[in-house]
């Protein structure tokens, strides 16, 4: 199974990124970071207590990630569809088998995260490169929408993941044999998706 990672900043623009591939090539899965946020009590007191909680590592339910990865990856089959309520910091869980799955898209924050321990994979690395006041734009307008936020909470915390993402990852932390592409405002969509899947 073809595997492609896609990272980058918030907001700037990796589930669009994401829509498009699958439109553009049929049999293809996203798998977002974003629906694997732990839940419960403990995720509840931790996000008021940590600033940038939701950029952390400390967030990411690694553990359940990795599972619905393997089966995918191993059978070709999805089973659910996760969301993740950001209000309520709970996980709905929607049947929907997918079958025939011939490429996997891993898209988020942590996507790069998880990629490093995929020692015996090989995947195309898509690095979305945005503005700042861009991303940030996104996603204050996501904030207050999604997310309950007022402005001044939704900037703050904008700036606060603009910098754990940055400080987390080094410009070329993945694997040296790895595909790696750079996704800008003016790249050529249609070739890149050439290379991947011719």
């Amino acid at each position: 199974m073809k595997l492609i990672f896609i990272s980058g900043p918030s907001g700037s623009g990796k589930t669009t990124l994401s829509n498009q591939i699958i439109e553009k090539n049929k049999n293809g899965i996203v798998l977002s970071t974003d629906n694997y946020y732990k839940t419960g009590l403990i995720s509840k007191l931790l996000s008021k207590f940590i600033e940038g909680f939701f950029d952390r590592s400390i967030s990411f339910n690694i553990k359940q990630f990795k599972k619905d990865f393997d089966y995918i990856y191993k059978n070709g089959i999805a089973i659910y569809d996760r969301y993740y309520n950001f209000e309520k910091k709970t996980i709905q869980n929607i049947f929907n088998e997918t079958n025939n799955i011939s490429y996997l898209i891993v898209e988020g924050i942590f996507a790069k995260e998880f990629s490093k321990i995929l020692n015996n994979k090989d995947y195309y690395f898509l690095e979305i490169k945005t503005k700042k006041n861009e991303c940030m734009k996104r996603v204050v307008q996501r904030d207050i929408k999604e997310r309950g936020k007022d402005k001044k909470q939704a900037e703050n915390d904008f700036l606060k993941s603009w910098d754990i993402y940055y400080e987390r990852f080094s410009p070329n932390r993945i694997k040296n044999n790895t595909n790696k592409f750079i996704i800008e405002k003016n790249t050529d969509l249609d070739h890149i998706l050439k290379k991947l899947f011719n």
